[in-house]
């Protein structure tokens, strides 16, 4: 019987509870390399992921930048041009002046050269060659004024709502309605109105005689201020100008003035016809009264 006790005492050394824990932790031993490269699959995954996020910013950013550079050198090649055009475009006035000057001198030697003058100086006047001087009216048209706040996420502003801006329709209106009131000359921001200028849209831009105008947009027409004032208020599309200026919280103004200043327009080609189907030079224009 002791013998017995003695044997089983040698043959089992260790508590059973002592042998569960054992097993408990050699079994989370064994799982422990699978939860390890869990961990570092996941480690890997971030990583992979950042990197492809950073590569994504930077080529985004590249882009932008790109657009800011290309953008930047093209403003710069307008304005380049623009200051070359308005460099010759002032020589010009300069010599059209000068040979102005010289005709007149030329031909007022002689009655027949006078009553050319004259009747030149009236087609130069009608087809807004030569600029002009007198009373008139100022009209003035502009945009809403911003009033959108800014996007706290994107950091920009709301898109612009078109009907607070002025269209090329509404300043072709208040010019008809002025021709129609009797105006002599008009001008748009310093653009004088000739028998061929349009008044169109390009893109985002006003263009007068292929010239862009910003708001606000100054309307100069010569001509008795109250006869021009009555009639163009009495215009009916006038009216609904306006009504439309202060829904849409456009400016719209008017005023008459004594004296405004009017340039001289764009000089227009001379051009010839003959008959279809006839070679040869083009006949000889009819003769100025009187010569």
């Amino acid at each position: 019987m002791g013998a017995s006790l003695l044997d089983a005492v040698l043959a089992e050394t260790l508590d059973p509870a002592y042998a569960q824990a054992a097993a408990a932790r050699a079994a989370d031993d064994g799982r422990r390399p699978s939860r390890t490269r869990g961990r570092v699959a996941v480690a890997l995954t971030m990583a992979l992921a950042g990197v492809l996020v950073a590569i994504t910013y930077q080529q985004a950013a590249a882009s932008v930048q790109g657009r800011e550079q290309v953008r930047a050198a093209l403003v710069d090649d307008i304005q380049r041009d623009s200051d070359v055009t308005d460099e010759l475009a002032d020589q010009l006035e300069l010599l059209r002046a000068e040979v102005t000057s010289a005709r007149d001198e030329l031909l007022a030697a002689s009655a027949v050269g006078q009553r050319a003058r004259d009747a030149l100086a009236r087609t130069e006047r009608a087809a807004a060659a030569v600029a002009v001087t007198g009373p008139g009216l100022l009209v003035t048209l502009a945009n809403a004024d911003p009033t959108a706040d800014e996007d706290p996420v994107g950091g920009g502003t709301t898109e612009e709502d078109p009907r607070e801006q002025v269209q090329d329709g509404d300043l072709q209106l208040v010019v008809n309605a002025l021709w129609a009131a009797g105006a002599e000359a008009i001008s748009i921001n310093g653009q004088r109105l000739g028998p061929t200028t349009a008044i169109r849209f390009a893109g985002e831009a006003v263009l007068v005689d292929f010239r862009p105008v910003t708001s606000p947009y100054e309307i100069r027409a010569i001509g008795d201020p109250d006869e021009l004032a009555g009639k163009f208020l009495a215009s009916p599309e006038v009216g609904a100008l306006a009504a439309i200026s202060q829904t849409f919280g456009l400016r719209f103004e008017y005023a008459a003035e004594e004296e405004l200043t009017l340039p001289a327009g764009t000089v227009l080609d001379l051009d010839s016809a003959r008959p279809e189907g006839r070679d040869g030079p083009a006949p000889a224009p009819d003769p100025l009264p009187g010569g």
